[in-house]
This record gives C-alpha cells, structure tokens and sequence, in this order.
C-alpha cells in the first residue's frame, strides 16, 4: 500500500472550506481536520467534512505531515513558520506574507528542514494558462486587467497583494527577467488601503507590462494580453478562452496572412490540481510549480509597486 499524506487544514474561512474539501477527494490523503480560531465556523465545516476540529493548530504537532494555510494573510507568516520549525511542509494561500523578509525566512526554513512549502498562486494552474504558456516563447509586451465588486474578504491588504499578486506570479513565470524600472499609481476608495491599482512595468529583457487591479468594479474581468514577434495571445481566466493570432507571412497591401486559433477549456478544477499537486510533491520530494521563492518573487515585486504607489501620492 503506498503511503497516504496526514494532513489538515489551518483557517477554513471562504477559501480555506474549499482547500478542505480538495484533500477529502484524495485517495493519497488521510485528512484528520480542520482548525480555526473561530469555534463555530471550525466546527461547523468539521461536522460538514465529518473530520476532526482541532482550536489550537499547535496540537497538530506529530499528527500531520502536511497543512494548508488558508487564515488571514496577517496570520500566514506565524502560522506557517510555527509548522515548518515542527517538520510541518506547508502549502500556503497567496500571498505568502505580509512582508518579503517574512516570507524569505520561510523559505529559508523549509531549506533547512527539507519541507515542501508551496503557495495557492492557482492561476499557474488554470488549464487556459497551462494551454497558453506551450505557446508563448519572448513576451515584448504583456497587458492585463483583473477587475472584481469590492468584498470585505482580503481587504486587510491593499488591492496588490490582493488581486494583482495573482498577475504578478504569472508574469514573473513569462519573463525570466529582473524588473528594471516601476511606475505605479493607485488610490483608496472604499478602504483605507489601495483599492484600485496601475503598474508600467519594465523589465531588463525589454519586456512592457501595463497591469491594472481593481476591487470596486462593477463586474468581473480576468484578461490576460501576451504579443509577441507575429504573434498575439488574449487569454480570458474566468472564461477558460485562448484566442491566439499568428503571422504567417509577409503582408502586402491586399493582403495580411493572418492565421487565428481560438479554444475554450473546461475551467476545471484549478484548486483541485493545485492540491494534487502539493501532495505529490510532499510524497515525492519534489519541487512544487509555485514553490515558496516564487511567492518571494511576487511579493518583492509587488512591494516595489506598492513603495512606488506611496511615494507617487507623496509627491501630490
């Protein structure tokens, strides 16, 4: 029998319910519960998963191999740290942390222990995204807008490390690429924090990016626009469409030898392969699609945005 994964789930708010219901759909899992600082939200998705309400997280000390970490994102660097320095592998929602020398130490951590720590970047899984990057060879310009109506869910941080953060780790995943040089603006408007953001991002390689997030829209956008040399790529995140336009020739004034490709996937189960995924990588000591530098990666880059927005709104 091959060995099965002990694991649990740390905070089982909005997200955090659906990574719990992902692991009891795992034949390589045994799920023992779920924990929650709240008594009757934990217990309530507990008695609905038929597992274990654990209050303290820390019981789950020699009882599991592996965590997800769905709390707040104020709570993830103590929480997950707390499980690395126990021999804890984590899979962690986005963003990693709050800050990059928390997330940095994390990373450093889970080095040290051997431990797999993963975070829930799950765009990188999304099977338009999947289907996309086969084809995309040297990004020149890349141009995005992730829209949403405002919910009080993940508004403890700013609208970048809450919706672009998603972009950001895709981005980063395009172009292998140092950035060279941020302009950025964004306001508050239903928060105290940044509500709605644009970035122009520069990167060594000559790459453009011209990013927009937005958390008090009226309706939801997930576009994602990749050119290239004679090729053109609109991807729809929430559609699951890949419309790709290539040049196939030289054009002529009668004539522009075009050749246009579009497909829709089944959305799938991002989350779902996410977790897989994981749990393959905890079982199999192997590198995981968005490991914990990645989300460091992310996160650096979306301070740099974040110091740029403040130092803008200084200047006026």
């Amino acid at each position: 029998m091959s060995k099965k994964l002990r694991t649990a789930v740390i905070g089982v708010g909005y997200l955090g319910r659906f990574h719990a219901q992902k692991y009891k759909l795992l034949d390589n899992v045994e799920f023992l519960g779920v924990s929650d600082s709240r008594i009757e939200r934990g217990t309530e998705v507990a008695k609905e998963l038929s597992v274990e309400y654990i209050g303290d997280y820390k019981k789950l000390k020699n009882q599991v191999d592996a965590v997800t970490v769905a709390a707040s994102t104020s709570s993830h660097y103590e929480i997950a740290k707390w499980c690395l320095e126990n021999k804890i592998s984590v899979f962690v929602e986005k963003p990693i942390t709050v800050t990059s020398s928390e997330a940095r130490e994390l990373c450093d951590i889970a080095k040290k222990n051997n431990l797999t720590l993963q975070v829930g970047h799950v765009e990188r899984f999304n099977p338009a995204m999947v289907s996309a990057k086969k084809v995309l060879r040297k990004p020149l310009f890349i141009e995005v807008h992730r829209l949403a109506p405002f919910t009080p869910r993940g508004a403890d941080v700013d609208v970048v490390l809450d919706l672009m953060i998603h972009d950001l780790d895709v981005i980063c995943s395009l172009v292998d690429s140092p950035v060279s040089s941020i302009s950025a603006v964004g306001v508050p408007v239903l928060t105290k924090l940044t509500d709605i953001a644009n970035a122009r991002l520069e990167f060594e390689s000559g790459t453009i990016v011209n990013i927009t997030a937005s958390r008090v829209s009226q309706q939801t956008t997930r576009k994602f626009r990749v050119f290239e040399r004679d090729k053109y790529l609109s991807l729809d995140f929430g559609k699951g469409s890949v419309d790709l336009l290539t040049k196939t020739g030289e054009w002529t004034e009668d004539s522009i030898p075009l050749n246009h490709e579009t497909w829709s996937l089944e959305k799938g189960d991002a989350l779902l392969a996410e977790t897989k995924s994981f749990v393959e990588c905890v079982l199999e000591k192997k590198r995981p699609v968005v490991s914990g530098e990645d989300g460091l990666a992310a996160l650096q880059l979306a301070e740099r945005i974040t110091e740029n927005i403040r130092e803008r709104a200084q200047r006026t």
